[in-house]
């Protein structure tokens, strides 16, 4: 266990491969040809998240409803409920980030009293960001989570990071605890940046326990 006083925590929860496991799955579903590629471009840094997500969001075969519908195909940890209560009974702050279309965020977190930062899909079928970067100058994120965790340090709380994603790096860099896997881990690897291995967020629990 790694000590942390929970009571006076701030935990962030991304939701494309933390919270949820299939975090691709409107892509590979609905998505024409080609998002792998933008997807291999993001990861090697040659686009950034914002760009990435609207090139892809013009390959995606489907209008609001039918993705919609796609909401109920994905799959969310099933330690995820049970871990956002046991945090919030103990006085931590949570919120749930997502860099990606923002689409089952609402639906999966409904009735836990987490705070939700995702982007949006509007009325037209466009994609919105609101809530980008307020503390960099680069704009190249959907999502900025730089800004809330550099909020809730303001706060006097302890950040800690649950993810996976690639675009994490910068706040990963933030957070007094890192929880990481997939590429954000073999990033923290290459570049000695410590982190706590996890596979589950039950295994996020134990840890913190």
């Amino acid at each position: 266990m790694l000590g942390v006083d929970l009571s006076s925590a701030a935990v962030f929860l991304d939701f494309d491969g933390a919270v949820a496991a299939r975090h691709r799955h409107v892509l590979v579903t609905a998505a024409a040809p080609g998002w792998e590629a933008i997807e291999e471009q993001y990861e090697r840094g040659i686009v950034v998240s914002r760009e990435r997500l609207l090139d892809e969001w013009d390959l995606l075969e489907a209008d609001v409803a039918m993705l919609g519908e796609l909401v109920d195909d994905v799959v969310v940890d099933p330690g995820f409920a049970r871990f956002v209560e046991w945090l919030r009974a103990l006085g931590a702050w949570v919120t749930v980030v997502s860099d990606g279309f923002g689409i089952a965020v609402d639906s999966t977190c409904a009735g836990l009293d987490v705070t939700m930062l995702a982007n949006e899909i509007d009325a037209h079928g466009e994609l919105q960001f609101p809530h980008t970067a307020r503390c960099c100058p680069c704009t190249s994120c959907g999502v900025c989570k730089q800004a809330p965790m550099k909020d809730a340090r303001r706060a006097g709380r302890t950040t800690i990071l649950v993810s996976d994603a690639t675009g994490d790096r910068k706040a990963a860099l933030l957070a007094d605890v890192l929880f990481a896997k997939g590429t954000l881990a073999r990033w923290c690897d290459r570049m000695g940046v410590p982190f706590v291995p996890y596979a589950t967020l039950a295994d996020v629990e134990v840890a913190l326990g």
